[in-house]
Formats: C-alpha cells, structure tokens, sequence
C-alpha cells in the first residue's frame, strides 16, 4: 500500500511542476515589475490556478498518508544491546541502569597470565 501512494505521490509531483511550469509569469518575482499587475485576465489561468490548488491538496494528503504509515512501524529500540527500553528515573544506583551496563561490557572476563607480544610473519 505504500508503494502504490508514492507513486501516486510522484506522479501528483510531476503533474505540479508541470503546471506551475506552464502558468504565466505576472512578473512580481525577484522584485521585478512587470506589464499587467495583479489584477489582469483571468482565461485560461483560472483552469491553472484551480489544478495547482487541487494538486496541492492532494500532495498534503498524500505526505500525511505516508507519514502516518511511515509511524506505524516505529518501535522504541536502545542504542546499547541488552539494555531495557525504558529506565525508571529515580531508582537507586546499581539496578541495571545505562551506566552499568555499559561498566560491565568495559570490564574484561580475564586478564591474560603473561603479556601476549605480537609476532611478524
């Protein structure tokens, strides 16, 4: 299903370049003046203006829509393996908290007899 609403998505992108692309410029960009002002013909811009602000729409919509299913399979998950999801604050020291686990990955299980010197091949 959300496979079919980005290409939907997509599409809807296209076909609003397009249209925005295709729309007379009135000249009021950049802080240029140009010949007609804001209130000129209207012809065939209405049907532009009116199919930008449907697309429009349906862009909103599609980005919620894939937001909302883009949520849904988000789970709260730890940075550290092994350590609980959720700390109780205030708990007293030494139960579990991030800081010892992280104490006792460091600590290593046994300290080697004799110093291990690395040999050339």
């Amino acid at each position: 299903m959300q496979t079919v609403i980005i290409v939907i998505h997509l599409m809807v992108v296209a076909a609003m370049i397009g249209v925005v692309l295709l729309q007379k410029s009135e000249g009021g960009g950049l802080g240029m003046w140009g010949g007609g002002g804001f209130m000129s013909s209207l012809g065939p811009s209405k049907v532009l203006t009116t199919t930008t602000a449907v697309l429009a729409a349906i862009f909103f919509a599609t980005s919620l829509v894939l937001s909302i299913l883009a949520s849904m399979d988000r789970k709260p998950r730890s940075i550290i393996q092994g350590a609980p999801t959720q700390q109780t604050p205030g708990g007293p020291l030494g139960q579990g908290g991030v800081l010892d686990t992280l104490r006792q990955q460091e600590q290593p299980a046994a300290p080697p007899s004799e110093p291990q010197v690395p040999r050339s091949q």
